[in-house]
């Protein structure tokens, strides 16, 4: 599973582009593995955990790895924020990178203003065909997933009214959301394929769904969850989202 954090002031709580020079001194730590990545703004890093089917050693994995992002900010005079949203004013910066400059020229606004933090879970399935069958099974049980990681009601400053903004300002990018009943893995690449030939999208990796077959492993990955404060609620989101995965892909094996 994958967290995005955010990089804070420790005294004041605003957000700092600082991303660069930790993720500089993370791979000076781990070289080749390292357990930190970029994303779209200097504000924001992501944290990975290895595969794993025991959800004690999930707890311990991402424990452990915000631990590293800790100590990581903290050498630059900067803290850690598990909050999907920033509270505080903050005009994001851009993270270096061709891809993120076009996602930057093609959607304006939309990618400049884009400062969320999710939390997405991988789960394994054994082929496209298992995986969209699963897609389709548990597209009615991801709003409350949603609902149970709710972790940003501030925006720029302000109580935004919902419990997470995050989820309204990510519904900006085209792609992003819940998507049809798709009945099969033909259907669902011919929808990419559409997307990426009308360029609506500039790669595979815009596509924002709610949950989508993942695009590097053989899992499903549900990307709907706000990244949570507390450890155990992400891992109570992992369990969760492993056992929908899991009971959509028994039903569609069993002919249901």
């Amino acid at each position: 599973m994958e967290e995005e954090l955010l990089l804070v002031d420790p005294d004041s709580g605003e957000p700092r582009a600082v991303a660069g020079t930790v993720l500089a001194l993370e791979d000076l730590a781990r070289g080749d593995d390292p357990e930190l990545e970029k994303e779209l703004q200097r504000e924001q890093l992501e944290t990975a955990t290895r595969p794993t089917k025991d959800m004690t050693d999930l707890a311990a994995e991402v424990r452990r790895r915000r631990a590293t992002a800790v100590e990581r900010a903290g050498a630059v005079g900067a803290a850690v924020a598990a909050l999907a949203t920033s509270p505080l004013p903050v005009d994001p910066s851009l993270s270096a990178g061709r891809r993120y400059r076009r996602v930057a020229e093609e959607f304006g606004l939309t990618a400049q203003e884009q400062l969320t933090c999710g939390c997405h879970v991988h789960v394994s399935v054994e082929s496209d065909e298992e995986g969209v069958a699963v897609l389709d099974r548990i597209r009615p049980w991801l709003a409350p997933l949603l609902a149970l990681s709710a972790n940003s009601p501030f925006w720029q400053g302000h109580d935004s009214g919902y419990s997470s903004y995050r989820s309204q300002v990510w519904g900006r990018w085209p792609s992003a959301g819940p998507v049809e009943v798709f009945g099969g893995p033909e259907r669902y690449h011919a929808h990419v394929r559409q997307l990426l030939d009308t360029r609506t999208l500039l790669d595979k990796g815009m596509i924002y769904f709610d949950a989508r077959l993942s695009r590097n492993y053989p899992t499903v990955e549900i990307r709907v969850s706000d990244v949570c404060l507390d450890p155990d609620d992400t891992v109570l989101v992992a369990a969760l989202a492993r056992g929908l995965v899991d009971t959509a892909a028994r039903d569609w094996r069993g002919g249901r």
